[in-house]
This record gives structure tokens, C-alpha cells and sequence, in this order.
């Protein structure tokens, strides 16, 4: 699935597999480009091959194979998904982005100040296994509600044989940030079961309380994202490179 080693000049191309590790390990430690052990190359090769393979979307294509791997083998439960969102506190090296133009994907970078701080949101769909479906971020003071809609059309996994690709789960559960008219409305509509508690403030009615009592499996998912420490605090300045190191780290949990 990775592209094909090219020799550069009269240079022989680094090693897929050792330029992939050093992500890793940066991925692991959150240590700064420049402090990349040797055994793993130079620094600027594994920035660079990192930056050119998100820029061609191998890493999204990456996750989407093994998501339909998933799916051909009978490993992705469409039962019932979950959403959530997480706060992830900023470093002060992650601010300081140049301006590119109004055509920008994220014209605020994905940072905002919210009650915890300097800080970026990450807006989570998992399938019923705990497995990471569809990873969105924004500016930390977003709400969850905002990217509702976006999570569920996102993470089509395309069928083995003919058929259009699923995208929809028959239930999804999320906790009482996700409580209103439009989001039931949304699901209702496109014949999704809802499983979302119901806030002090609205009328009460019966729901699935075994099946929202699972909500714990996309919990325990933040916690093991939040194991990666250059995900569990941003270093990069650009919205798009956080976005690739949060792909790369659910590619690992799939793997």
C-alpha cells in the first residue's frame, strides 16, 4: 500500500520500513524532529517523506484499506457506533503558523482558547469494537454538535464485490452533548437508531441503557490515542500535519 522506494540522484532511497519506525518513535516520545535517533536516518528524511505522503493521502488511504480489510474478514461491527470528543492542550510551539491565503482547509489552524486553555478539539466515530471509524479536529472551543453531522458522513468503507460503500451504522450512542432536536432529527431521518442520553432540561423517555452503558469502549479509545504523546499534547503548527499524525496513530490500533 506505501509507494514504490525511488533512488534519489545517485543516492540509494531510505528504507519504508525505517523511515515508518522513526514516525513511530516520534509519535510515541512527542520528541522534536531535530532530537530523531540516527539508527533511524536524518530527521529532514523522515519530515520530509511524512509531509509528501500526507500531501498524496496515503495515510487516509491507508486506514481506509485497513478499515475494509476489517469489514471484508466480519472485524468492523456496524451495531453500534459511538461519537465523542476530546480537548487536547496546545504547546506554545504549535501557535505562529504563516497565513496562506483564504483557501486554507483550517483558516484557524484547529486552535482556539477554550476552559482548558490553548487548545485543539478532536471529535471521535468509533465502531462497536472500539476501533477509530472517522478522527475530525477543530478549534478546542468548538462544540461537539457542531461536527456531529460530519462525523457520520465521513468513513465510507468501500464493499468487497459490487454495492455502494456503507457509511451508516444502524445505532449510534453518544452522551448528553450530543442531546438535541437536530441531531435525533438527523438520525431519525436516515433510519439510525439513537442511543444519546437526554439532559436534565429535556422530557425523559425509555432508551437502550445496556447499549449506552458501551459508551465506555470509544472512552477507552481517547485513552489509548492519548498513549501517543504528540498526540495527547499538539506540537505541530499546521492543523493538516496534526490531523496525519492522529491518522497514523489510529492506522497503528487497526494494525
Amino acid at each position: 500500500m506505501l509507494p514504490p522506494q525511488k533512488a534519489l540522484r545517485d543516492r540509494p532511497p531510505k528504507d519504508h520500513r525505517q523511515i515508518v519506525n522513526g514516525l513511530l518513535w516520534l509519535l510515541r516520545t512527542g520528541a522534536p524532529w531535530r532530537d530523531l535517533p540516527e539508527r533511524y536516518g536524518p530527521w529532514q528524511t523522515v519530515a520530509t517523506r511524512f509531509y509528501r505522503w500526507r500531501r498524496a493521502s496515503i495515510w487516509d488511504r491507508l486506514l481506509a484499506e485497513l478499515q475494509a480489510e476489517a469489514d471484508a474478514a466480519g472485524n468492523l461491527d456496524w451495531s453500534l457506533h459511538h461519537v465523542d470528543g476530546t480537548m487536547i492542550r496546545a504547546h506554545q510551539h504549535a501557535a505562529g503558523a504563516q497565513k496562506r491565503g483564504s483557501t486554507m482547509r483550517y483558516p484557524d489552524e484547529a486552535l482556539g482558547r477554550s476552559q482548558g486553555g490553548f487548545s485543539t478539539k478532536i471529535h471521535i466515530r468509533a465502531e462497536g469494537d472500539g476501533k477509530p471509524m472517522v478522527l475530525l479536529i477543530t478549534a478546542g472551543q468548538r462544540h461537539e454538535q457542531t461536527m456531529f453531522e460530519p462525523l457520520m458522513e465521513h468513513g465510507a468503507i468501500k464493499r468487497t464485490g459490487r454495492g455502494r460503500p456503507r457509511v451508516r451504522p444502524d445505532r449510534v450512542a453518544g452522551d448528553k452533548g450530543y442531546s438535541s432536536r437536530k441531531i435525533r432529527r438527523y438520525l431519525r431521518r436516515r433510519g439510525i437508531g439513537v442511543v444519546i442520553a437526554r439532559q436534565k432540561r429535556e422530557r425523559r423517555v425509555r432508551f437502550d441503557k445496556a447499549a449506552y452503558r458501551k459508551r465506555n469502549v470509544v472512552e477507552r479509545l481517547v485513552n489509548r490515542l492519548k498513549q501517543f504523546r504528540r498526540i495527547a499534547t499538539r506540537y505541530e503548527k499546521r492543523a493538516v500535519n496534526y490531523l496525519a499524525m492522529l491518522t497514523v496513530a489510529a492506522i497503528t490500533l487497526w494494525l
